[in-house]
């Protein structure tokens, strides 16, 4: 794996720049929990948009979930420290803003020095774990609105998945909706994440998000419907066919997901070009496509991302 050389079960290495090993993070978090509220504290913050106004973030929220899976390994993202590895690795890479995550990774980047003056957007509702019966009745288990402002993150993505047969579809939207009036009250970006969702094969089976354009242009409007100011609200939307027309479906400033892609990498980098392009695309947010690349060479990866974002 071309990334810093990461600490194992039994290391004290860490990535080379960092200030902590492993070990003493651990030990860190054991002998002096409150380290972590001064670490926010005097942590260089930065805005949400500056200089030309693109974004690259690294998502990172995809364990809490459970979903583990990355380039066709089911146990890709089992090792914490290996992830934490990739994506020290993929932050100190030149035009990254940024971050998105729960908690514990979040806390962890902060501790290993990778935070500095940039982006960060926390996860809020991890409750729908990947397979469950109740998938999608998917809950605020993560950040809270108030947490994230205490933390002086810059916002706080929600993941919204539409499904008409399952009724724990209709408590995700109310608690959304709460959510974004929170965030709003607090001068912090509320980044949604919709998707036309089913289960195909009955209760209790797979939840399938629609990706198709139309499907995705009618998440969009459910997604951009919620709460009671839109203010501060941006959408993060997966890359599919016919864009022109899923962007022409809103006016708030949208993100480009990369999602666990099917097709290799160039065909992807193409795709993702493409809709870079369009007006209202303000970036990428990308997580498993850079952080468990084919080649393994996560620099790399991250390096051809950002030459699309910039």
């Amino acid at each position: 794996m071309k990334v810093a050389s990461r600490g194992g079960p039994e290391s004290t290495s860490a990535p080379t720049g960092v200030r902590l090993s492993y070990a003493e993070l651990t030990e860190l978090r054991a002998d002096d929990p409150a380290a972590i509220a001064r670490a926010f504290a005097t942590r260089t913050r930065r805005g949400l948009v500056r200089g030309d106004g693109r974004l690259m973030i690294i998502a990172a929220d995809h364990p809490a979930r459970g979903a583990l899976s990355a380039s066709g390994n089911p146990f890709a993202m089992n090792s914490r420290r290996e992830l934490l590895d990739r994506l020290v690795t993929a932050l100190a890479r030149p035009g990254v803003d940024g971050v998105l995550g729960t908690a514990d990774i979040i806390e962890d980047l902060l501790l290993l020095g990778a935070l500095e003056d940039k982006v960060v957007f926390s996860s809020m509702n991890r409750g729908g774990i990947a397979g469950a019966d109740f998938e999608l009745d998917d809950r605020m288990t993560g950040y809270t609105a108030r947490a994230t402002a205490a933390a002086g993150l810059n916002g706080a993505k929600m993941l919204n998945r539409f499904d008409l047969t399952d009724p724990g579809t209709l408590s995700m939207m109310t608690a959304s909706a709460a959510a974004i009036d929170e965030l709003a009250e607090l001068g912090l970006t509320a980044l949604l994440e919709p998707f036309i969702s089913h289960r195909p094969a009955g209760p209790g089976t797979q939840v399938v998000n629609d990706l198709s354009p139309d499907a995705v242009i009618k998440s969009v409007h459910l997604a951009q419907g919620l709460g009671s100011t839109s203010a501060y609200t941006w959408l993060k939307l997966p890359v599919v066919a016919e864009m022109e027309r899923v962007m022409d479906a809103t006016t708030l400033p949208t993100l480009l997901l990369g999602g666990d892609p099917q097709t290799g990498p160039d065909e992807t980098y193409a795709r993702w070009a493409k809709a870079l392009a369009l007006p209202g695309v303000r970036g990428l947010i990308v997580g498993r496509a850079l952080l468990y690349p084919p080649n393994d060479d996560v620099a790399s990866a991250v390096d051809t991302a950002v030459s699309l974002v910039r």
